[in-house]
């Protein structure tokens, strides 16, 4: 990436308020701020603990904190085990630890769920538990059960049905966590052949342009779990980004979902192109890719080029600190979730050796300093602390739109530990 690609990374305005942003990273302005807000956060997550009992929760009213829940924890159930991972590693108490691993064992019925969300999942709810064996058998377990479920045709692991709908889709949240999950599911399998488009999954293009074309296996053997994941980050990088630099933007904007049809692959209406969880969780798997030297290298093309598209089209480096949901409608809610995946992104590319690893840094702490300051609950009359609110769940349809959500709460966590030394990102 060239030096001058990011005039003024560290400044910024919060959508809601257009106040300017802090501009210093959490070195520069001391981590005090950080270390009481994880102190905030984790300590919400003894309140949620006590309040869910064995239930998952999805999202909280921003009034009194009351959790919606689900019973078996639908996609964002890792999240929830992750951050009873991260408190675990917080307090150091033993019991943390007893409720988290609890809480991930509840996880084992995903692994052979037909769903790409499995990363999420899965992915999430065990890699912040450090050496718990159980967890890391659970882990091992799912890598290889998402292994079997990527597809040479399509070169990923496809969506599935275990929500309902289309089985045969491509989505972005279906990249995060899957990359990792697929990577650590062991090495030695096939030969890698064809193009170099495709090389890095041992396949070779079916007849036709373009990867609406579709793809079939090459000869022998099926990939191994890294050139599973590149090929499956490949695919959606692809999808999302277009085949070249000279794609327009405007005209072509950034699509989150696709669906393969007999004819190749179309774009889907939901979710819409302004989704701003969209490019931040793709940035997030390119992260996660860059992160693991033996993944990246079975990519075709340079990685640090797609990370450099996603960070200019979407203005993460320059843009509002906190996204609205829907970019392309200012007037409806933000959606600080986003911000806080962005942040873990960010923290992760910093860690990736380059000239830009200082730029990166400095904007995730804008972030995470702005989110900590605008939008995380204090004490008050009927409401816990350490809420993250302003999350937007679903805008179009109205649902959960300024609320506390669980993975929004995770990724916060998530950076303020890494911020503050409890946790690594290189291994979650």
């Amino acid at each position: 990436m060239s030096t001058d690609t990011f005039p003024r990374a560290a400044s910024g305005t919060d959508s809601a308020t257009g106040a300017t942003a802090v501009t210093g990273t959490a070195t520069a302005t001391g981590v005090g701020w950080a270390v009481r807000a994880l102190a905030d956060v984790v300590e919400r997550v003894a309140v949620t603990r006590d309040q869910v009992g064995t239930r998952f929760p999805l999202y909280a009213d921003p009034g009194d904190g009351r959790w919606t829940t689900t019973g078996r924890g639908s996609w964002t159930g890792g999240f929830w085990a992750g951050l009873l991972w991260l408190r675990a590693g917080f307090t150091g108490d033993r019991a943390d630890r007893v409720a988290a691993a609890a809480c991930t064992a509840r996880l084992a019925p995903w692994t052979d769920a037909d769903t790409a969300t499995r990363g999420l999942i899965l992915w999430y709810g065990t890699a912040p538990a450090g050496d718990d064996p159980a967890a890391a058998a659970l882990r091992d377990r799912a890598a290889r059960a998402c292994l079997r479920a990527w597809e040479p045709e399509s070169g990923l692991v496809p969506w599935g049905d275990a929500f309902g709908g289309p089985r045969e889709l491509a989505r972005v949240d279906g990249v995060p966590g899957m990359v990792p999950l697929l990577a650590g599911a062991g090495a030695g399998a096939g030969t890698v052949v064809g193009t170099a488009a495709d090389a890095a999954a041992g396949l070779r293009p079916a007849a036709g342009p373009g990867p609406a074309a579709g793809l079939r296996p090459g000869p022998g053997p099926r990939p191994d779990g890294v050139a599973a994941a590149a090929a499956h980050l490949h695919r959606h990088l692809e999808l999302c980004l277009g085949a070249g630099p000279s794609r327009d933007p405007v005209r072509d904007p950034f699509r989150p979902a696709w669906r393969r049809t007999a004819t190749g692959w179309r774009p889907c209406e939901d979710p819409g192109p302004g989704w701003s969880r969209g490019p931040a969780w793709l940035l997030l798997a390119v992260a996660d890719a860059l992160l693991r030297p033996e993944v990246a290298a079975r990519v075709p093309g340079d990685l640090t080029v797609a990370a450099e598209r996603l960070l200019t089209e979407g203005g993460v480096l320059t843009g509002p600190l906190v996204p609205y949901a829907d970019t392309a409608r200012p007037d409806g809610p933000l959606d600080t979730s986003a911000a806080a995946i962005t942040a873990v992104a960010l923290l992760k590319l910093a860690r990736v050796p380059g000239p830009h690893a200082p730029t990166y840094a400095r904007r995730a702490g804008a972030i995470l300093e702005r989110l900590v300051r605008g939008h995380l609950a204090g004490p008050e009359p009927g409401r816990p602390a350490g809420m993250l609110l302003d999350g937007c769940y679903d805008a179009p349809r109205g649902l959960a739109v300024r609320h506390e959500l669980v993975w929004g709460s995770f990724f916060l966590a998530l950076a303020l530990a890494a911020l503050t030394g409890t946790a690594d990102l290189t291994q979650v």
